[in-house]
Parts: structure tokens; C-alpha cells; sequence
């Protein structure tokens, strides 16, 4: 019997040689991401455990991403507190400021092919996008990884989805994982792995990637990992060779196979006011919005961009269109290719990187009785503005495109 992808990256963690689900084991953790609303609750518990210094300070990453500006005066003792235990204990990886953390996090290298990496935001998933083990964790459990290095977890069962053929022009990775959600339903992966492969995956890039592993833990996934392939390698900057055993085995036992023909596949939309809610657009096509936005973790890298501006170029918006790019260097390139604007000329807010609307803090909220469409990846009750707002969630496509009519639309091609 062979194994599943994430399997194989716990047996060569732990030097085994044979794991299966459901066995508790203790693995070697390789990296870690505390974000500035944690960080606070993480070093009083760190300290309330009696250590005394990190186990790695160079293995410990502190972001600062939800906070960014700061939007309420609590704000600035999470600034301080991450300060102070960052000097304190000798971190070197801190970013102020620099973007989301699950974009940072792929992006500057830190979570590579084949590692275990835990962070303190459910959506850690996002860097299976590069075959990484990653998932999110409490404060309690971080602070005892800050003095250990070490965590227990219970192998994951593993469900297969495989994705052949071609997607139509106007369906993006994030209608794919909205699809996969409203089969799965909430807790239909609940502590298992995803395993995503097939032609349509191998076509992907790695943002597009990265948009369906992070949105995983909506339908309560542990983890959701795909084989690294060239792509990944100059993505990560590591060699084919090094990496080439990431791969789920024909043999290894799933708990479920999932197949999708991607020709089969339409633009669709999380609809209020849960994220397994999912209807294809052209079901509600004509909803009216008071605004749009475009970013976060899940949607708002290069290629998002850039599918807005091509949709938006040489239009205008008819409702307020909000526009955040997932981190700093990501802002800038897109500025060099032009994309920033575009989308500033056809009326577009601009903000700075970081998670301000998707959570709920800053930088757009709304009120009793507007409508939204976002790219983010939750619609909860309450999460962008009060409990009455109606939040739908959809592709950039789907949305730049929304954002020129003032009202729900189906996109056309966007490749």
C-alpha cells in the first residue's frame, strides 16, 4: 500500500516508516506565522508555560496584517506587545506592514515544498498551493511550538480531487474551490487532507493554486496540498530533484475521490451568508451591489490584478469598487505593468496591502441592508460590517465585471 502526499511528508518528518490515519504523532515543525491579533495571547501563554527562549527564533515569522493601519486605539498594544516580544526573544523575520501573512509566507520563502508550517489563522492552509503541510493552530498550542519546536496531530485521512480538461474562458481557480465547497459542504473535509491534481492542475499557476488551498478550510479541511512541479520550483526557488517525491502514491488509500470535468465547470458565487452556499451566477445575475472588492489572501495577487484591469480598462464603475493587492511587492509590479491604472481610472479605491475589509476592521466596512460582492474567502454574518450586510463571494473576474454594471454579471473571457 502506498501513500498519500501529506503521509509521506509526516513519515520522512518523523523518520518513519509507515504513518496512517488517525495515528497521533509528534512532528519536527520547520516554521511558524503568528499574526499581530494573536500575538498578544501567544506571548502571555508562552510566558505562563515557563520558557525561556525560542526553540528557533529564525524559524518564528510575526506579520503584521490585521491591524494595518490601525482602525481602533486597542490596535496599538498588539503593536507593542509584538514589538516588545520580538526584541525580547531575538526574532529576525518580521514584517510591518509588507502584506497578508499566507501571501508573505509563500512569497518570501519562508514555507517551502515538503515542510510542516503552523500558523495562527485558520487559512495557514494557502501554502499546500507549494506542497507544504501547513494548517492553523491556537495560541496555547503556538506558544508550546515557540518552547518546543515540536506539535502533536493526528494523521489525516486524505480525499483525492482530480480536475481534467480545460476551463471555459470565463471560470477562474476560485469558482473551482466555491464549486468544490458547495459539494463538500462545510465540514465535509473536516480534519481531513485534500489532495488536488490532474490536467487542469498541472496548467495552473501557482496563485491560482494558492486561491483554492487557502479557501480548503472552508469546508473544514486540515490541509490541501499539491504535488510541486518546475512551476513550484522557481516559485520556491528549490530543485525538481529535491522535491520530486511529493506526490501522492496510485496506490495509496483515499477516503473519497472527487472527479470534475474543468469544461463542465460555470462561474459561480458563495451567496449570503455562508461560504457552502454556492450558486452559479447566472442564477443571480442582476442582484443589486453598493460595492466590490477585490483582494485579500485568496485573490489579491498579480494575476487577479490583472484580470480586473483587463475587464476594467477603459470602463467606469457604477458602484463602489475596492481594490487591495495581497502584499507590497505585489503592489508594485503591479504598478509596473500598468494595472494599478487602470483600475485607479476606471474609479477604483486603492488600498494598502494588508487584510483591513476581508476581516472586518478597515477600509470599506458596510451597513444594515448593502450588498457586497468579494473575492475574500468567508461571507459570515457580521464579517465585512454589520450582521445585515449580504456578502457574496466570486472570482476578480466575476467581480470586476459586477463592478461595471453595479449589479451581479456573469464574466466573459478572462484568459
Amino acid at each position: 500500500m502506498g501513500y498519500t502526499l501529506i503521509e509521506k511528508i509526516i513519515k520522512k518528518n518523523i523518520g518513519a516508516d509507515h504513518v496512517e490515519p488517525g495515528q497521533i504523532v509528534t512532528v519536527n515543525v520547520d516554521r511558524v506565522m503568528i499574526h499581530d491579533i494573536f500575538i498578544p495571547f501567544v506571548a502571555d501563554k508562552f510566558e505562563e508555560m515557563g520558557f525561556q527562549k525560542l526553540w528557533d527564533p529564525d524559524k518564528v515569522v510575526l506579520i503584521y496584517d490585521h491591524l494595518v493601519p490601525s482602525s481602533a486605539v486597542e490596535d496599538i498594544r498588539h503593536f507593542k506587545i509584538g514589538d516588545a516580544f520580538a526584541e525580547k526573544y531575538g526574532l529576525t523575520h518580521v514584517h510591518r506592514s509588507d502584506g497578508i501573512c499566507h501571501q508573505l509566507m509563500t512569497e518570501a520563502g519562508y514555507a517551502k515544498p515538503g515542510n510542516i508550517v503552523f500558523g495562527t489563522d485558520s487559512h495557514t492552509t494557502t501554502y499546500g498551493c507549494v506542497g507544504c503541510f501547513s494548517s492553523g493552530i491556537g495560541y496555547t498550542e503556538m506558544a508550546s511550538i515557540l518552547g518546543t519546536g515540536e506539535m502533536w496531530i493526528r494523521v489525516p485521512e486524505t480525499i483525492k480531487v482530480i480536475i481534467d480538461g480545460e476551463l471555459p474562458a470565463n471560470v477562474t481557480a476560485k469558482d473551482v474551490i466555491l464549486r468544490l465547497i458547495g459539494d463538500l459542504r462545510a465540514d465535509g473535509a473536516t480534519y481531513k487532507a485534500l489532495e488536488i491534481s490532474g490536467s487542469t492542475v498541472d496548467n495552473m499557476s501557482v496563485a491560482s493554486r494558492m486561491t483554492i488551498s487557502n479557501m480548503a478550510i472552508e469546508a473544514g479541511a486540515k490541509a490541501c496540498l499539491f504535488k510541486p512541479d518546475e512551476k513550484t520550483c522557481e516559485y520556491s526557488k528549490v530543485n525538481l530533484s529535491d522535491v520530486d517525491w511529493l506526490y501522492g502514491d496510485e496506490d495509496a488509500h483515499y477516503c473519497k475521490v472527487m472527479t470534475y470535468q474543468a469544461d463542465e465547470l460555470v462561474p459561480v458565487c458563495a451567496c449570503p451568508s455562508q461560504v457552502d452556499n454556492i450558486h452559479p451566477v447566472s442564477e443571480i445575475e442582476g442582484t443589486e451591489l453598493d460595492q466590490v472588492f477585490i483582494g485579500s489572501c485568496t485573490n489579491g495577487r498579480l494575476e487577479d490584478l490583472a484580470v480586473a484591469a483587463k475587464i476594467l480598462e477603459g470602463k467606469t464603475v457604477a458602484c463602489k469598487l475596492i481594490v487591495t493587492p495581497a502584499s507590497r511587492q505585489i503592489y508594485l509590479d503591479a504598478i509596473e505593468a500598468g494595472y494599478m491604472e487602470t483600475l485607479a481610472q476606471a474609479g477604483a479605491i486603492i488600498t494598502q496591502p494588508g487584510c483591513g475589509l476581508c476581516c472586518g476592521r478597515a477600509g470599506g466596512i458596510l451597513c444594515d441592508g448593502e450588498k457586497v460582492l468579494a473575492t475574500n474567502n468567508r461571507n459570515f454574518l457580521g464579517r465585512m460590517g454589520t450582521s445585515k450586510v449580504g456578502i457574496y463571494l466570486g472570482s476578480p473576474a466575476t467581480a470586476a465585471t459586477s463592478a461595471i454594471y453595479g449589479k451581479i454579471t456573469i464574466p466573459e473571457d478572462v484568459h
